[in-house]
């Protein structure tokens, strides 16, 4: 090796990472991971350049390029024109645009998006009961007290309620699940703002969804796994028939918007 390829990767997070010459961005992608897993490389580090990527394993500068372009589509790191990549830490952007592409593909994929909620979210706030803090109650509690005096004000208590239930999903103790809740934000607003906007929605239906997420807390609050699950449940059970009803409303509204548009 020269003097110029040692001092090239000297301080290299990739030091003794051989790639094999098959599928070499796959590779070097599945190195970098490695990487930024094990703690060589953390959220804000800077990433070496293509160059030095391309030197230290051997590929050529297209393929380290190819690389970090797909590790930036999956959200592992920022390409900023003109400036070095840094590794970011895991967020949900990647996911969400994935759910959207989804849902508009399909004729019922809102009903599709709240069944999935269906699914995670009461064993999340199972695992909230079991693993919370005392700042994951504090901060439900001020959640709380946001539902309270927003009712009737769609937009305010649209927000509460998108942070109430990324918040139990924070404090679940689980990667995976947290992303998952935060990734369905733009598509629960989205029924949200249908299910909340509603003609007949009156005075005492606010009251009693905001005593179902009271309940919830409360689950929490007593580290109550089971009491948590069956709540979340209850309140998802509640809404059955308010989202049958934002279904029907699509549906008229898609065959109408398909009616003016003639044959």
């Amino acid at each position: 090796m020269t003097d110029a390829a040692a001092a090239l990767i000297e301080d290299d997070p990739f030091a003794d990472a051989d790639v094999v010459p098959t599928r070499l961005g796959d590779a070097l992608i599945q190195r970098i991971t490695q990487a930024i897993h094990d703690g060589r490389l953390k959220p804000g580090d800077l990433l070496p350049s293509e160059a030095r990527m391309a030197a230290s394993f051997g590929v050529s500068k297209p393929i380290a390029r190819e690389a970090i372009r797909q590790l930036a589509a999956m959200g592992v790191v920022h390409i900023q024109q003109g400036k070095p990549t840094r590794v970011q830490a895991l967020d949900a952007a990647p996911l969400d645009r994935f759910f959207r592409f989804a849902v508009r593909g399909s004729k019922t994929g809102l009903t599709e998006a709240v069944e999935l909620r269906r699914v995670l979210e009461p064993p999340i706030a199972r695992y909230s009961a079991e693993r919370r803090s005392e700042a994951d109650v504090i901060r439900l509690t001020e959640i709380l007290k946001r539902l309270e005096t927003s009712w009737a004000d769609v937009p305010r208590w649209i927000e509460a309620d998108l942070d109430f239930h990324e918040a139990i999903a924070a404090s679940a103790g689980n990667t995976l699940l947290d992303l998952q809740i935060r990734a369905l934000r733009p598509l629960n607003r989205e029924i949200m703002e249908l299910f909340n906007s509603r003609s007949t929605r009156n005075t005492g239906d606010w009251r009693k969804t905001y005593e179902r997420h009271v309940e919830v807390v409360q689950a929490i609050r007593a580290g109550d796994a089971e009491w948590a699950e069956r709540a979340m449940s209850k309140h998802f059970e509640a809404a059955e028939a308010a989202i049958a009803e934002i279904a029907t409303i699509r549906e008229e509204d898609n065959n109408d918007s398909r009616d003016r548009a003639g044959p």
